[in-house]
């Protein structure tokens, strides 16, 4: 009888660069900032990336951008701050909030979640409720609890107090009320890993860059941490179309394979495997990546020895799909951390993929500087 083959040994990384990573995470995924509301996430951002970067400027949309070098040659790389969350839509006679959605939420995550509220006057913590199962019909009780079913309770018994004591308004923006936890050895969870894990890459790589500027001396480095993206790719757009780089990486998250219940036909993208190198997404109707580029990256991988994982997908797109298409068109690629249980506030990324994901756009960044450059796209049709 034929041996089963075991699975291969995810390659690991110093206990000290996961730890650092860990801290990078932890403190941009606990700061807040929904789309078109991102200022306290990019507050912190600001505080993390300054002391690395040349110049860190804020454009008219509000994406964030930070630059390091001067040379000819001009790259962009791209994350975007904002997460998933809602706004105060309307308030009743008793002080319940009712509210919308702001991007791609199922219903069933955010129910009898912790959120916070965020006014001028401060924060308001209040948790998502709804007609308890006691006094549902058994067909109530078998169907998704709608978002507009559900409310938000902050503690208060009438609207004057809503209003008038807490500070809340229409308009309000509310996010999860969530920490990072570890889980096992390589493991963390929490929300707004979409796309605080990118940002987190963002940063480390403008610490090395920083150190290491003899190396892209003949590039000017832009690292953009765009707004928007959960509802149009709208900061990638503005901000591309303003630095016009030569080339360009979008760092998002994208979707594993290694669950139960997952489906078999999908690549087999599994957490601890590296980083996830894009072929298309959306069934195409996002980005389709030129040959030339996913051979670029896949030799930088291979003499780097860093892990990679190829990604066909027909969900879900990043901000590689506007970057790509703007001005004349942009050579662009995507380069993600796997990430289980996205648009939740318990999102699971494994700490060895994140920094091999840092480490891979690093050598493709040196790489390009020493003018190894991208071929000419008429070489794919």
């Amino acid at each position: 009888m034929a041996k089963e083959k075991k699975d291969e040994k995810a390659v690991d990384v110093p206990q000290e660069e996961k730890e650092e990573m860990f801290e990078l995470i932890k403190a941009l995924s606990e700061s807040h900032g929904v789309s078109g509301r991102e200022k306290k996430v990019k507050n912190k951002i600001k505080e993390l990336i300054s002391e690395f970067a040349e110049e860190v400027k804020e454009d008219e949309m509000g994406n964030l951008i930070a630059r390091i070098g001067s040379g000819e040659k001009k790259i962009m790389i791209a994350a975007h701050m904002d997460e998933i969350g809602l706004m105060v839509k309307s308030i009743d006679d008793k002080g319940f909030i009712r509210f919308v959605k702001l991007g791609g939420i199922y219903d069933g995550t955010i129910l009898n979640q912790r959120v916070v509220v965020h006014t001028k006057k401060g924060e308001v913590l209040g948790v998502i409720g709804s007609k308890p199962p006691h006094k549902m019909k058994r067909e109530e009780m078998e169907k998704v609890i709608k978002a507009e079913e559900m409310f938000i309770d902050v503690g208060a018994e009438s609207k004057k107090e809503v209003e008038e004591e807490f500070g809340i308004e229409l308009g309000n923006w509310i996010t999860i009320e969530r920490d990072v936890a570890k889980l096992g050895k390589n493991k963390v969870t929490g929300k707004a890993f979409d796309d605080r894990i990118g940002c987190a890459v963002l940063i480390k790589l403008a610490k090395e860059l920083s150190k290491n500027k003899e190396k892209i001396k003949d590039k000017t480095i832009y690292l953009v941490f765009t707004v928007q993206e959960e509802v149009g790719l709208k900061g990638a757009r503005t901000s591309a179309f303003e630095i016009d780089p030569d080339f360009a990486i979008a760092v998002d998250t994208n979707l594993p394979n290694d669950f139960p219940a997952a489906d078999n036909n999908d690549p087999p993208m599994k957490l601890g495997k590296g980083p996830a190198v894009t072929i298309i997404d959306a069934s195409g109707l996002g980005i389709i990546v030129r040959e030339d580029i996913i051979s670029f990256i896949s030799d930088v991988a291979k003499k780097g020895k860093i892990p990679i994982q190829l990604d066909v997908s027909d969900a879900g797109t990043t901000d590689a799909a506007i970057i790509n298409i703007t001005r004349a068109g942009i050579p662009t690629a995507t380069i993600s951390v796997p990430a289980r249980y996205i648009h939740t506030p318990v999102e699971v990324i494994d700490l060895r993929d994140a920094v091999f994901t840092w480490k891979l756009i690093y050598e493709c960044i040196v790489n390009y500087s020493n003018n190894v450059n991208i071929g000419d796209a008429n070489d794919n049709c």
